[in-house]
């Protein structure tokens, strides 16, 4: 239901986008420019769509907050996404982008700047058009760049958190501010995610803390789940690797939605003492698990980039998604791609479907899984000594 939602949206977008983007202007008025790096502006940030790039807005509007500590920064989000934007303390007020009340509330707020950070569909555009405020900045991958009074180029080679630091350049004119570099200030072993733990259902907690007394090495979690078939490694690949990790004497703890059951049930049928969580946590509760965990293996998935946020390593398999723009970076990560010449073949947010057998994730082995895995565990563990 969720997904036939999505593409409707994504239909509609690009049909009646352009027609948007066209009339649009005609029919508003503009405010008179002011400095865009004033420090008591008020500032929208535009992030609708998945988990994923909610994460990794985050870096970027911590970036903001450091450099305009008294502005007030909202983001209209998505009812999918929303609850990323609670981990962050810098973010002021959250809107939901399709919840009617709330979007018409936003567009009518007096914010000096908005910033934009859909990476390709239109409506976003036009939202932050309708908006009034001076400065507007965002991509300039289609029509949409139409609407922006500060349009930034977009590339697919640039990993996404610079990507959305590429859109802070107009803000603060620092020198390599957006570039793959140390002028940046992000670090990838840098936890940046925040979760209050207050009111974490106890049950949880307990199961948790449990599971880690049963096993003296700690728990790894494995989430099957992704949005598209292409990143689906399977049940029967994931329950491999589980029992491998439950013979060496760690927990597994498999989370995802009501829709990762199946392949959590097959998991469980090859590694009895695999504990699923599929369909009984929210974002919150997941973010509370990965924090606790030894480490985190799954597809390229918004689960992925809340463990990378959180600071837990990370074991990503990567084949249809572009893997230097979305996979984790930095010592504590392994990133699994056969690279084959189809892949990566994802492209905005779309992936056709592969006929040939999803060559990119079969190609990986069980053996290649689990050796990464006890390798990022050796080297936190020789860490921590």
């Amino acid at each position: 239901m969720k997904i036939n939602r999505i593409r409707l949206l994504k239909s509609f977008d690009s049909l009646i986008g352009p027609l948007l983007i066209r009339t649009i202007p005609l029919l508003t008025r503009k405010k008179t420019p002011v400095h865009p790096g004033r420090d008591n502006s008020r500032i929208l940030l535009i992030r609708p769509g998945g988990i994923g790039d909610a994460v990794l807005l985050i870096p970027a509007i911590k970036k903001i907050r450091k450099h305009l500590p008294d502005s007030h920064i909202d983001i209209l989000a998505e009812r999918r996404n929303w609850e990323i934007f609670r981990m962050c303390r810098d973010i002021s007020g959250i809107y939901l982008y399709d919840k009617p009340g709330q979007l018409l509330k936003t567009i009518r707020n007096d914010y000096q700047i908005v910033i934009d950070t859909e990476q390709w569909h239109r409506l976003s555009a036009v939202i932050a058009y309708l908006t009034k405020a001076p400065i507007r900045i965002g991509f300039s991958t289609n029509e949409r760049k139409e609407l922006f009074s500060h349009p930034v180029a977009y590339s697919h080679d640039d990993y996404e958190v610079y990507s959305f630091f590429n859109l802070l350049y107009q803000l603060f004119d620092l020198p390599g501010f957006g570039a793959d570099s140390e002028a940046s200030g992000y670090g990838p072993e840098v936890p940046f995610l925040e979760v209050d733990w207050t009111g974490i259902e106890p049950w949880l907690t307990d199961l948790v803390s449990e599971n880690i007394k049963k096993h003296e090495k700690g728990f790894v979690v494995i989430s099957p789940g992704a949005t598209v078939r292409e990143r689906r490694w399977g049940g029967e690949n994931y329950g491999e690797v589980a029992r491998r990790l439950l013979s060496n004497n760690f927990g597994v703890i498999v989370i995802g939605t009501m829709a990762d059951r199946a392949d959590a049930e097959i998991i469980r049928e090859k590694a009895g003492d695999a504990i699923d969580l599929t369909g009984r946590t929210g974002l919150r509760e997941v973010a509370y698990i990965l924090k606790k965990a030894r480490l985190f293996i799954g597809p390229d998935s918004g689960v992925l980039h809340i463990a990378m946020g959180l600071g837990t390593p990370t074991v990503s398999l990567f084949g249809s998604g572009i893997a230097r723009k979305w996979a984790p970076r930095g010592k504590n990560h392994i990133v699994i791609n056969k690279n084959l010449p189809c892949s990566p073949c994802t492209r905005f947010g779309y992936t056709p479907e592969c006929r040939r057998g999803i060559k990119c994730l079969t190609g990986i082995t069980h053996e290649e899984v689990v050796t990464s895995a006890f390798k990022l565990i050796e080297c936190n563990t020789k860490a921590r000594l």
